[in-house]
C-alpha cells in the first residue's frame, strides 16, 4: 500500500492531483483534475507587476499618546481574479484590497500606523478544509482570518494570535508602533488550521520600513528598488488553483506542497526591464513549503546586504543565494556590463523570471557602501536561560505523518516557553525530522549561533544532546538580524534571542505551513520579570 506521500508523488508523475471541492448534492469529495505543465507556456510574455503603494484611508489617534492621530489604512480581503499568464484565463484567488501580492504598506521609523483588517471573503472555501486538524474543527467557520505582520515588533494584541480569527462581515484593527530598524517585513493570513490554504489562495504581502540610516546609505531606491514575491502554486489547465489532498477525502491535509509553477509577484515567468545600473531587489519567500535556490543563468555576481531584520555589517558578494519560506533577501544587481542583453533568474536549472537590460539609462548616483549597518554580536555569555527544544514528526500507523510537534507538546496544552522580557535565552532547535523546518519567533530578532551533528537516539532515549560534530558557522546570509532559521535535519540549530519589545501571548512555530497547521506550533509568553529574579 502506498504511504500518503508516495501516493502524491505517483499522482504528481502521472500530470493530475487529487483536490476536495464541492460536488453535486452539496456534499465534499475527491476530484480528479488535470494539472497544468507550465513548461507548455511561452515564457517572459508578460510585464513584472509592482505591487501598489497603500495609501491611508485616514487618520486615528495614536493609543499611546491621545493628543495626535496617526495614519490609518483599511484593508478588505475578498476574493478576486487576476491574470497569472497571457495565455491563461483568469484565476480565482483571495486577496487584499483587490491584488495579491496585496498593496504594499511603506512607513518609517518611530511613525506608528493603524491598519483595520476587513474580512470581506465568502462564507465558503474553495480550498480543501481539513475538519481534523487542530483548530479547523465543525464547530468554527468554514471561512477564518487574521493577520499577522511577520517581523513585527508590535504589542501581544496587535500580532494577529491564531486564535484570534474572525469571519467575514468582521475586522480588527491593529497598532504597528513601528519602532525597529528599517526592514523588509511582510503580512499574511495566521487563521489556525487554515493558514496554509487562505496563504496559498493568495492573503499576503509587503511591509517596507524605513529609517534615516537606511537613506543616508545612497542605495538604489525609487523606480530601481524593486520588490520580488517568489511563491510556488500549481494550477489545472483551465488556470485555477490546484490544492493537492491526501487520499482519504474526509482528512485532506498533506504533509508538505510543492508545486510545479513558480510565480514572482503573481506572475508566472514574468520580465522586467532594467536600466545598465545597480538595482535594488527585496525578496520574499512566500512559498507554503519552498526552498529556492536563486542564480542568474549567466553566472553574474550580486551583492547580498540585507535579509529578515534588515542590514547586514557589510556587503556579500555572491552568485548564488538560498531562500526558504518566510525569509527576506535584501540584493544589489548591477546590470551595467549587460547592456542590450537578457538575463534569466533561475531556482537551480528551472527559469522564474528575466530581465531585459536597456542599451541606455538615467546617470546611475548610487552607491554599494563598503560598510552597512554595524551588528554586535551577542555573547553566550549574556543568555538568563539555555531551552532544548525538539522538532518532532509523529507518524500514523501506517508511517505515515499524522501531525508536527514543537517539544512533544500539543498547541493547546498549557504555556512551557515563558522568558523574562529584556533578557536574552539560547535555544537549542533539535531536529529530529528529515525535514528543514524555518523556525519564526513572533514580536523578536535574533542572532544565529551554529548547527551541530548531534546523537539522535541518545537524545530520543534520554532527551540529553550528545554532539557528534564540529560546530558549523552561519552562512554569509544568516550573520544578521533573523527572525526565521533553517533549522536543518538531524542537527542541533542555536539561536540567541533577546526578548525585546513587549510583554504578553506570542507563537513561534515552522513557516512550513502544512506543519504549522498541524500542530507544529506553540504559544510562548514574554513576562514581567518578578523582583525576585530581578535581584537575582
Amino acid at each position: 500500500m502506498l504511504s500518503r506521500r508516495q501516493f502524491l508523488v505517483k499522482t504528481f508523475l502521472a500530470g493530475t492531483s487529487l483536490m476536495v471541492g464541492n460536488m453535486p448534492g452539496g456534499r465534499q469529495g475527491i476530484a480528479l483534475r488535470p494539472r497544468l505543465n507550465p513548461g507548455l507556456l511561452e515564457p517572459f510574455v508578460d510585464q513584472l507587476p509592482i505591487p501598489p503603494l497603500a495609501q491611508p484611508a485616514g487618520h486615528r489617534l495614536d493609543p499611546l499618546d491621545l493628543t495626535r492621530a496617526i495614519p490609518f489604512y483599511l484593508f478588505a480581503m475578498r476574493e478576486i481574479e487576476t491574470k497569472v499568464h497571457r495565455d491563461l484565463k483568469p484565476t480565482r484567488m483571495w486577496g487584499f484590497q483587490g491584488t495579491s501580492p496585496g498593496p504594499t504598506i511603506e512607513t518609517r521609523r518611530n511613525k506608528p500606523v493603524i491598519v483595520e483588517w476587513v474580512n470581506q471573503l465568502p462564507t465558503r472555501h474553495f480550498l480543501p478544509v481539513d475538519r481534523h486538524i487542530h483548530g479547523a474543527g465543525a464547530d468554527k467557520p468554514e471561512v477564518r482570518a487574521v493577520v499577522h505582520l511577520h517581523g513585527g515588533r508590535v504589542p501581544a494584541k496587535s500580532d494577529g494570535y491564531p486564535d484570534d480569527w474572525y469571519p467575514p462581515g468582521k475586522s480588527a484593527s491593529y497598532f504597528y508602533p513601528n519602532t525597529q530598524e528599517a526592514a523588509m517585513l511582510w503580512y499574511h493570513d495566521h487563521a489556525i488550521g487554515i493558514t496554509r490554504l487562505n496563504m496559498f489562495a493568495g492573503l499576503f504581502g509587503i511591509f517596507f520600513l524605513r529609517d534615516d540610516f537606511e537613506e543616508g546609505l545612497n542605495l538604489p531606491r525609487g523606480r530601481h528598488e524593486i520588490p520580488l514575491v517568489i511563491y510556488d502554486r500549481d494550477f489545472d489547465t483551465d488556470g485555477q488553483l490546484n490544492y493537492p489532498v491526501a487520499p482519504a477525502s474526509a482528512s485532506p491535509w498533506i504533509s508538505e506542497f510543492v508545486g510545479n509553477a513558480i510565480l514572482v509577484n503573481g506572475k508566472l515567468f514574468p520580465y522586467l526591464e532594467v536600466e545598465p545600473r545597480r538595482y535594488r531587489f527585496r525578496i520574499l519567500n512566500a512559498s507554503n513549503g519552498r526552498t529556492f535556490h536563486l542564480t542568474l543563468a549567466n553566472n553574474q555576481s550580486f551583492h547580498l546586504i540585507g535579509s529578515d531584520q534588515g542590514f547586514l555589517s557589510a556587503p556579500i558578494e555572491t552568485t548564488s543565494i538560498v531562500i526558504a519560506p518566510a525569509e527576506r533577501l535584501d540584493l544589489i544587481v548591477d546590470f551595467a556590463d549587460w547592456r542590450g542583453q537578457q538575463i534569466v533568474l533561475r531556482n537551480d536549472a528551472v527559469p522564474v523570471m528575466q530581465f531585459r537590460v536597456l542599451k541606455s539609462g538615467t546617470k546611475d548616483t548610487s552607491k554599494l557602501p563598503l560598510g552597512l549597518r554595524p551588528i554586535s554580536k551577542i555573547e553566550e555569555s549574556k543568555a538568563l536561560k539555555t531551552r532544548v527544544l525538539s522538532l518532532d514528526e509523529i507518524d500514523d500507523q501506517t508511517g505515515n505523518p499524522a501531525v508536527m510537534l514543537l517539544n512533544r507538546t500539543h498547541w493547546s496544552m498549557p504555556i512551557t516557553e515563558k522568558p523574562e522580557l529584556n533578557t536574552v535565552e539560547i535555544w537549542s532547535l533539535v531536529n529530529m525530522t528529515e525535514d528543514v523546518h524555518p523556525i519564526h519567533l513572533h514580536m523578536v530578532r535574533f542572532q544565529l549561533l551554529d548547527r551541530r551533528l548531534f546523537d539522535m537516539l541518545q537524545f530520543q532515549t534520554s532527551r540529553t544532546v550528545h554532539y557528534t560534530g564540529p560546530a558549523v558557522k552561519p552562512d554569509d546570509s544568516e550573520l544578521g538580524w533573523k527572525d526565521t532559521v533553517r533549522a536543518l535535519p538531524n542537527m542541533v540549530t542555536r539561536i540567541i534571542v533577546p526578548f525585546e519589545g513587549y510583554p504578553g501571548r506570542y507563537v513561534w512555530h515552522c513557516h512550513v505551513l502544512e506543519h504549522e497547521d498541524n500542530e507544529m506550533m506553540r504559544p510562548y509568553e514574554i513576562v514581567i520579570p518578578t523582583e525576585r529574579t530581578k535581584h537575582g
